[in-house]
């Protein structure tokens, strides 16, 4: 069993930054894959970013136009996903999730666990 705990939402203005963290716990956390989604309200949870135990990375197809990046450190149990030049299209609930695999995935079904979600408001 894994939980999870996002941080470091909240209210941003357009082109500003914010790094969210996901702090996991347990003793395997560098055996998870974990990832970045986010949901807007009256949308579907959408895919951000996908970061593998030993590194490997997959981002959303248009990548956020390059703004975003996600890394982690096993040490600290942590995913973090840095977003720069924010916009207001950017607002929703981020999540994260991990997959008890190496397997990257894109898909909000292949995630065994989620946390309960940290908002980003972006005004314009």
């Amino acid at each position: 069993q894994v939980q999870l705990v996002e941080s470091g939402g909240g209210l941003v203005q357009a082109g500003g930054s914010l790094r969210l963290s996901c702090a996991a716990s347990g003793r395997t956390f560098s055996s998870y894959t974990m990832g970045w989604f986010r949901q807007a309200p009256g949308k579907e949870r959408e895919f951000v970013a996908s970061i593998s135990g030993n590194g490997g990375i997959l981002y959303d197809a248009d990548s956020m136009e390059g703004r975003f990046t996600i890394s982690r450190d096993n040490a600290k149990n942590t995913v973090y996903l840095q977003m720069n030049s924010l916009k207001p299209e950017d607002t929703a609930v981020y999540y994260c999730g991990a997959i008890s695999a190496f397997s990257l995935s894109r898909r909000a079904n292949r995630y065994d666990y989620w946390g309960q979600g940290t908002q980003v408001t972006v005004s314009s």
